[in-house]
């Protein structure tokens, strides 16, 4: 799962804008890079002949904004919100940030819809296994069940009219890295409308958004990465068609993972087991329109592998690309909303 990081991991925004050559030159692509929240971001847009937006007031918007994200949602940095609530041991009422009680909107959405599969509040099994600080290790059942008692997002209480959430147990706590970097996309996006952009790509972490056009004319296209850890290439490359923007998340089993006795373990935790999900689901990509929804989406049906996922995606209408490993390679899946999808379409060319 993406986390959040210290404050010491921003660095500091490249802004710059991009020429195209050609006769009719379209309008220059401004880019701007950097580092946030343990991972890179890149962002590019052009802008409309009538719209007045200087990229010193977008650099200092996508700052602020990240700053803003990483105080509020970061278990990285002690005076982060959430770290602050986490370190809490009362079930007294906390007024929470608005990002707070939108994720945690989310995340009940996803974890009913899941079956109880994802749940926001299974960091103490990832820290149990060893995901957390990479110390890892198989713990014994009596442990695991120990661990259980602390999860499950009925522990979590919200009032979303008085912007407050307050815990039923003092020991749970939670961490939405799993929407982190969906979230900040969203952000991000908005800031660049709220500047006068309408034609604009944002990726972090490999996770996405895209509106309107490039400069060309053409449809932004945007890739699935090959599930291969030593191996940055896409497995499959789509065209966005929808202008009014699309979301790509992506969660893969096949970065974060270590091996005992012959068993792979992955970090993908299914709160219902206490365990790492022993399946061979390696990747799933959830496209739509609300980049934190997909992003918790991804994660969800990484949990409840190939089959399971297949039909909640099927079910629920979403546009999913599953890729799964076999003795033979790898097995992609299509559901049946992707296969209709009149957001994406796969590339001719890839």
């Amino acid at each position: 799962m993406p986390k959040l990081s210290h404050p010491a991991l921003f660095a500091s925004i490249t802004l710059s804008a991009l020429l195209l050559s050609g006769c009719d030159r379209p309008a220059p692509l401004h880019v701007a890079d950097g580092q946030a929240q343990g991972t890179s971001y890149h962002l590019k847009w052009w802008i409309e002949s009538d719209t007045d937006a200087s990229d010193e007031a977008i650099g200092k918007a996508i700052t602020h904004t990240l700053k803003r994200i990483d105080k509020a949602l970061s278990t990285y940095r002690d005076d982060s919100w959430l770290a602050e609530f986490n370190a809490r041991r009362d079930t007294d009422w906390h007024q929470a940030p608005p990002s707070v009680i939108e994720l945690l909107g989310i995340a009940r959405q996803v974890n009913r819809l899941s079956g109880g599969c994802y749940d926001p509040t299974v960091g103490p099994l990832f820290r149990l296994w060893g995901f957390h600080d990479e110390n890892f290790h198989v713990p014994d059942n009596a442990a695991i069940q120990a661990a259980r008692t602390h999860i499950g997002l009925d522990k979590i209480e919200v009032d979303a009219e008085r912007g407050a959430i307050r815990k039923r147990t003092p020991n749970v706590t939670l961490d939405v890295s799993s929407m982190g970097e969906g979230y900040t996309i969203e952000q991000l996006a908005r800031e660049l409308e709220a500047h006068g952009v309408q034609n604009y790509l944002v990726e972090m972490g490999g996770d996405l958004y895209a509106k309107g056009r490039k400069p060309s004319g053409e449809p932004w296209r945007v890739g699935v990465e090959v599930p291969k850890p030593d191996q940055l290439s896409a497995q499959r490359v789509f065209e966005v068609q929808d202008k009014a923007g699309v979301s790509l998340n992506t969660s893969g089993t096949y970065r974060r993972y270590f091996d005992d006795n012959g068993q792979t373990y992955g970090h993908v935790i299914d709160a219902r087991t206490g365990r790492p999900v022993q399946h061979h689901l390696v990747s799933a990509s959830v496209f739509g329109q609300r980049p934190a929804l997909t992003d918790a989406w991804a994660t969800a049906l990484l949990c409840l592998g190939p089959k399971e996922g297949l039909a909640a995606a099927n079910q629920l209408d979403m546009p999913v690309y599953l890729i799964e490993k076999t003795s033979n390679g790898f097995k992609t899946q299509d559901s049946e909303a992707l296969d209709r999808s009149t957001l994406i379409k796969a590339s001719s060319d890839d």
